[in-house]
């Protein structure tokens, strides 16, 4: 018996709902998983609940595929199978997993670009058939960008994609449309809910806002404090530094400062799924996969509950 059918059954007082997605490589499965849930319980669409959806990276990808193209999460999950990942991830050089030492990205970025391209051809985000906000970085004009339906609705979906997710080491700098040289937005914020938060209170200034925050889990490992004394960058980097940068919460606690009540956010530690953004491995996939049921099992009925307001 479904314990909370009224959001989907009766008309509530207007109020903008958000889908804020992080960016985390194939670890953005995981939210995928608990929509699933979401609309297995509901017998409503991911694109019918929400009106605005925010990414960043993988999260950016997530987001487009709901308000473009009006997928199920089922379908979307489609789009994170090897099929799809062994294309994304060409190795385009080779490279010593266990070296920090990389001359070269890691991938090239021809299979990304031709997956964005099957997906999403020549759509803008004007186009769109909701609000897209997606965020990358200039490493020219060093300023974050934020490319969306409403203020750059002529940028392709596929040319914001391919700047939100050109992740360093992994995939090269991506020149735009209108020459820009960008670089993955999760370097500003992982967490782009502020981001959208921010455009959407301009764009719907006469309405209310909430927001649901799916992140990709974080790392709750503990580090020696005295060990990292004595680390320089290449300590730093073997030990995680840009993970530390991409779980950090304050983007989340300084949501729930301004939004209170209208602010859900759904992550957890992510125990032994690799730390890497590009292990798709069926044994990473499975634990993936486990962590969004978990999701579900830990937030399902609170998220409905969310909604219902």
């Amino acid at each position: 018996m479904k314990i909370f059918p009224s959001i989907f059954k009766k008309q509530q007082p207007k109020k903008k709902k958000l889908l804020c997605f992080d960016g985390g490589g194939v670890r953005a499965i995981a939210g995928i998983v608990f929509l699933n849930k979401l609309e297995a319980y509901s017998g409503k669409k991911v694109f019918d609940i929400f009106d605005v959806f925010v990414g960043t990276s993988a999260g950016a990808f997530n987001a487009a595929c709901f308000a473009s193209n009006e997928m199920l999460a089922s379908e979307v999950k489609k789009y994170w199978s090897q099929e799809y990942t062994n294309k994304i991830m060409k190795t385009s050089y080779f490279w010593d997993p266990a070296s920090l030492i990389q001359a070269r990205p890691r991938y090239d970025s021809k299979g990304k670009l031709e997956v964005l391209d099957e997906i999403f051809k020549d759509t803008t985000l004007g186009a769109s058939k909701k609000p897209i906000i997606s965020l990358c970085y200039d490493i020219e004009q060093r300023h974050h960008v934020v490319h969306n339906t409403f203020s750059t609705p002529n940028i392709t979906i596929k040319d914001a994609l391919a700047a939100s997710s050109a992740a360093p080491m992994y995939f090269p700098t991506h020149k735009t449309q209108n020459n820009q040289w960008m670089i993955d937005g999760s370097i500003v914020t992982n967490n782009p809910s502020l981001i959208g938060y921010s455009l959407a209170s301009k764009h719907y200034k006469d309405e209310e806002i909430s927001i649901l925050s799916i992140g990709t889990g974080r790392n709750s490992l503990s580090i020696d404090g005295k060990t990292s004394s004595k680390w320089g960058g290449v300590g730093w980097l073997r030990n995680d530094i840009m993970g530390m940068m991409l779980d950090s919460e304050i983007d989340n606690e300084v949501a729930h400062n301004i939004l209170g009540d209208s602010y859900l956010r759904i992550n957890s530690s992510y125990g032994k799924i690799n730390k890497f953004l590009d292990d798709d491995s069926e044994e990473n996939i499975e634990r993936i996969h486990l962590m969004g049921i978990e999701w579900w099992d830990m937030f399902g009925a609170k998220t409905i509950e969310f909604l219902e307001h």
